[in-house]
């Protein structure tokens, strides 16, 4: 099952915890204080870039048919709606650079290009999933109503399809987005109105048409002869943000180590244990200032999740200091390359896809569920600590394996 007791599953004492929530409170006080002219030339340059971008492509589609210039005119065009997705909508939502007082980049003003309405989002995302993240059935990202990756979800037939419903999702990833507010889940289980949903529903539509009108009807009428190519220019650059997008979310939220958690959990956590559930429910990826770029800064999850209205150019050094705390406190910081927190998360939904009867290792000691009970032994237990210095999470998982191994 999911983890019921952060504190003892982290093997931190609640002073420990305590000390911990102080020294996160610090590195935001710290960032808040800093924010100035050096973060502000970096939004505006990024939103310069991006625009020049679809610019670019524009005209090069519009220019002429031949192939190099379809082919250019395609990728800065999914290479602008990357970075307006990424780096700029999703970012500029979250109130990241709210602190500029700037009409134009300001969580209350941006509407992103995609087919899903802001403020849908700013409820789903930046509510439910930053609040409740990682809770199982609280935070409907776990598995977005529609696949199971964890153990905490009992399986039932319609779980088959786990890889399929992967496929489409990354493909159509801006359309899974857009109606992932309506949350029929919630709708079947009586939680929601049928007469709400189809009011998120009208919401969503209007959206969808401004981005179908514009894509696929303005932009290749505007194309002249060349209607079809930008047509299809249009469709690829979607498909290809589409697909980069979900391969960044899924990479920060379903590796190995990123945990998920009770609602018993969640309703007696602390300020520091809310900290504590995001560190242990994140995972970032390796990437350069590019690929850094290029994923909106959220191959930094675990310090997005922190601090999700900090200024994402700020991740980097933020990591820094969160990875020392993690040193300090002796707990996991879960990072790898992008192919192998992807294909972890691949195999998790792959895996997840048959009865638990099937699956080697246990509910509460698989790669995709862990609990605080892995940590019993035999006797049913609890490990005792080494004498001398702080046992953490990572010092019990070593010992967690090596007691596995040789028993």
């Amino acid at each position: 099952m999911a983890i019921t007791d952060i504190k003892t599953y982290a093997h931190l004492s609640e002073s420990d915890v305590e000390q911990l929530t102080v020294e996160l409170d610090a590195i935001r006080a710290d960032i808040e204080e800093s924010r100035g002219e050096l973060d502000a030339r970096y939004i505006r340059r990024a939103i310069g870039l991006q625009r020049a971008l679809v610019a670019g492509g524009r005209i090069a589609l519009f220019a002429s048919s031949s192939r190099l210039a379809r082919i250019a005119g395609t990728g800065m065009l999914a290479a602008g709606k990357i970075i307006e997705n990424m780096e700029l909508g999703h970012n500029i939502i979250h109130g990241q650079w709210d602190w500029m007082n700037d009409p134009e980049i300001h969580s209350t003003e941006w509407e992103w290009d995609t087919t899903c309405p802001s403020a849908h989002w700013k409820h789903s995302h930046n509510f439910v999933h930053h609040k409740y993240t990682n809770v199982v059935g609280m935070d409907s990202d776990v598995g977005y109503n529609i696949m199971r990756v964890t153990r905490d979800q009992p399986w039932e037939p319609w779980m088959l399809g786990n890889p399929v419903y992967n496929l489409l999702l990354g493909t159509l990833f801006e359309w899974g987005v857009a109606v992932h507010h309506v949350d029929v889940g919630k709708v079947r289980a009586g939680e929601k109105t049928w007469a709400e949903a189809r009011r998120d529903l009208r919401t969503v539509g209007t959206k969808v048409g401004k981005q179908v009108g514009k894509d696929y009807i303005v932009f290749p009428a505007l194309a002249g002869t060349n209607w079809k190519h930008t047509l299809k220019a249009n469709f690829i650059a979607n498909l290809i943000r589409n697909y980069w997008s979900y391969a960044v979310i899924f990479c920060g939220h379903f590796p190995d180590g990123a945990e998920k958690f009770t609602v018993d959990e969640f309703e007696r956590e602390t300020r520091g244990e809310w900290y504590l559930r995001q560190m242990l429910g994140s995972a970032n990826f390796n990437a350069g200032p590019v690929m850094a770029f290029m994923s909106g800064n959220l191959c930094y999850q675990i310090e997005h999740h922190l601090f999700p209205d900090l200024p994402s150019n700020r991740y980097a050094e933020i990591s820094v200091r969160v990875r020392a705390l993690c040193e300090k406190y002796d707990l996991p910081y879960t990072t790898g390359p992008l192919w192998r927190q992807y294909s972890q998360s691949f195999w998790t939904i792959l895996k997840l896809a048959v009865p638990d009867k099937y699956l080697k290792a246990s509910s509460d000691d698989a790669p995709e569920t862990n609990s605080e009970a892995k940590f019993r032994d035999l006797n049913g237990a609890p490990v005792a600590s080494p004498a001398g210095g702080r046992r953490g999470l990572r010092t019990a998982m070593r010992e967690h394996r090596r007691r596995v191994s040789s028993s």
